[in-house]
């Protein structure tokens, strides 16, 4: 296994660094700020900055745009959307890409690389018919609407994903969806105009082959949101969490994706490179963070040292850099692995970066926020949102325990007949 950086990764590694640093994290705190007088005033927090459209913008006119297409699938959107050099990119040569997103809230956003919508796209470009791709797919390859995805419920435990109790019941050309969703990302954006839904279509099929997925219009009659959630206090515009009823809603048979009964197919599919994305994205936190806490701890003093030279702090940062180096390997490992197929081996790799990394970024922006001080637990430093979207990623796309329970048993297979 060779991780070193094909040229291109390399160079879009690059350009997407600058481009975050030149363009995107100067304006962030400005951003927030907005963000934060809008909800406190009692006024619209969720309509995106106007910077955003503009920086998306300039991000597409440099091939910065829609970079989480992959090889495998991307065909002709690559070229006709926008992604630098017309092609997809493989799970390795992304990786680096991500990474550089991941230092900013913001950045995803405008490469139009943002989940859920990536996730959403890649379903749509996989499993979509030609006409949900032009419905669909292509106003979200532009920028023009955003989508959610329903999955998780409020009622069960849904990190086993066959509790899921919301139905979707064919009836003659239409399918009638009724439940209720929640953590459903992105439907506090005014431009989410599609959601996809997984619902239970048939109890007394396997387990695995009950539930659907379908396209839901966002206007369809029956949708309501009935509120928006925070991860500890925060709400996360411009995409939000949200708790969503359905109450028979109907859409027509035609917006099913692949066919009844498929959407744990479709879950595996979307949800392994998503969870590889949100790694990667880490990982760049992670860097960032430890970069912070670095600044920090030579520029202040106390007791008459630098922060640097106390407490041990010198061992913490040196541990970070570990940690970091450590997990990216891990995700490399893993993206190689999706990049061969999906083999045992990838199922093992994927789970075991989705433990260790969220806890890794944990660490290290636990300890920058302790450099800190008190200035660490305020908005003044990305560094208390980016904690909080790190432990979100300990439970989103599966908890640990359940990722454990993956690698334990692959792990205790090779050792059974």
């Amino acid at each position: 296994m060779d991780f070193s950086l094909s040229p291109r990764a390399a160079d879009l590694q690059r350009r997407v660094r600058a481009f975050v640093a030149d363009e995107i994290e100067p304006i962030e705190a400005e951003v927030n700020s907005r963000i934060t007088r809008a909800r406190e005033s009692g006024g619209d927090s969720w309509t995106p900055d106007p910077v955003i459209p503009e920086l998306q913008a300039k991000a597409r006119a440099q091939g910065l745009w829609n970079l989480f297409l992959p090889a495998a699938h991307a065909g002709r959107y690559a070229a006709d959307f926008g992604t630098d050099g017309g092609e997809g990119l493989s799970n390795v040569d992304y990786a680096p890409v991500a990474e550089a997103m991941g230092r900013s809230f913001l950045a995803p956003i405008v490469f139009n690389s943002n989940a859920p919508d990536t996730g959403n796209m890649e379903v749509l470009l996989k499993y979509g018919t030609d006409e949900q791709k032009e419905q669909w797919l292509e106003p979200l390859l532009r920028a023009e609407i955003r989508s959610a995805f329903c999955m998780t419920e409020p009622e069960v435990a849904s990190s086993d994903a066959t509790n899921m109790a919301a139905t979707a019941t064919v009836d003659g050309d239409e399918v009638v969806l009724n439940g209720r969703k929640w953590w459903s990302t992105g439907v506090g954006n005014p431009d989410c105009k599609v959601f996809v839904f997984m619902g239970l279509s048939d109890p007394d099929a396997d387990r695995h082959s009950r539930h659907t997925m379908v396209l839901v219009p966002r206007d369809a009659e029956g949708v309501k949101v009935e509120r928006m959630l925070t991860t500890m206090g925060y709400y996360d515009e411009p995409l939000g969490h949200g708790e969503v009823s359905f109450d028979d809603v109907r859409v027509p048979a035609s917006n099913v994706l692949l066919g009844p009964g498929r959407a744990f197919e479709i879950a595996q599919g979307r949800l392994g490179p998503g969870r590889v994305h949100h790694c990667m994205r880490a990982i760049g936190l992670a860097e960032r963070a430890l970069e912070l806490a670095c600044a920090r701890a030579v520029s202040r003093t106390a007791f008459g040292k630098p922060i640097a030279n106390l407490g041990g702090n010198r061992e913490r940062i040196a541990d970070a850099r570990i940690a970091i180096n450590r997990s990216r390997l891990l995700v490399m490992h893993a993206a190689w692995l999706l990049d061969q197929g999906m083999s045992r081996g990838a199922y093992s790799a994927v789970s075991e970066i989705k433990v260790e990394v969220p806890n890794m970024a944990l660490d290290v922006i636990d300890m920058a926020i302790q450099l800190h001080g008190g200035a660490g637990m305020s908005d003044d430093f990305p560094l208390a949102a980016a904690w909080v979207g790190a432990r979100t990623l300990r439970l989103a796309d599966g908890p640990d325990e359940v990722h454990r329970n993956v690698i334990a048993k692959i792990e205790l297979g090779k050792h059974t007949s």
